[in-house]
């Protein structure tokens, strides 16, 4: 019998995948949602039965409501909820395609409203449950370069900050994780193949941060952690 039900928005071959696996592990059924079924349908088969690979486009506030009333039909309410979508193009403020601008902030910033609210009322039901989500150096200062990125990053902190102050006296943690590097993937790997193993973060530890604060004791509760590689330069 699992521990109960861990939603993961945001599912590719890095953090995502890691988060997936890292809730399976720890006996949670896990419900993977993300944009293409392509790669978390693959995952699904290596996860078992108890993982279910849902399609859902975050920018559209509809269709998440309908994909998380079909996670709880299907898999039971959500306990814990970590929210690792995200968008950003690089650019200059006045460089940058506006649409993009904006496709940045409905992935990170509403995507993450319309998610929190579809698993609150089974989490207020049981007073209890956890929201985590995957944050970024970029939350907290903008480079010309990460005009869109920084600007929704922020946004998204700002709106997690909100959350958690009315949400953790009702029992309900919500906590953001700022990964500080570069996560080892495949792509990152062919881009920077003259760095070594010490340069990247492993997306298995930012799970197990995931892990970490979900299982907190609510009597020290954090809201934001670091993670970073033993080597950053910060």
């Amino acid at each position: 019998m699992s521990k109960g039900v861990c939603a993961v928005v945001g599912v590719g071959p890095g953090i995502g995948a890691s988060l997936a696996r890292r809730f399976a592990q720890d006996d949670y059924a896990v419900a993977m949602v993300s944009r293409s079924l392509s790669y978390s349908r693959k995952l699904e088969k290596e996860l078992g039965p108890a993982a279910r690979a849902y399609a859902c486009d975050v920018m559209d506030p509809d269709e998440v409501q309908r994909t998380f009333a079909e996670i709880e039909k299907e898999m039971g309410a959500v306990d814990v909820l970590c929210y690792n979508a995200g968008s950003g193009v690089r650019g200059a403020f006045d460089e940058i395609d506006l649409a993009a601008f904006e496709t940045s902030w409905k992935v990170n910033a509403l995507g993450l409203v319309t998610s929190a609210r579809a698993v609150l009322p089974g989490m207020r039901a049981r007073g209890a449950g956890s929201i985590i989500v995957t944050s970024a150096t970029a939350a907290y200062r903008g480079k010309v370069q990460t005009s869109a990125f920084a600007a929704a990053k922020a946004a998204q902190r700002s709106l997690a900050q909100s959350m958690a102050r009315q949400l953790w006296p009702e029992g309900i943690h919500v906590a953001l994780m700022n990964v500080d590097g570069i996560v080892d993937m495949p792509r990152a790997r062919q881009a920077m193949s003259d760095k070594p193993d010490e340069f990247f973060i492993n997306p298995e530890a930012i799970a197990a941060t995931a892990a970490s604060l979900h299982g907190q004791d609510r009597s020290g509760w954090s809201f934001e952690v670091e993670v970073r590689p033993f080597q950053e330069d910060w």
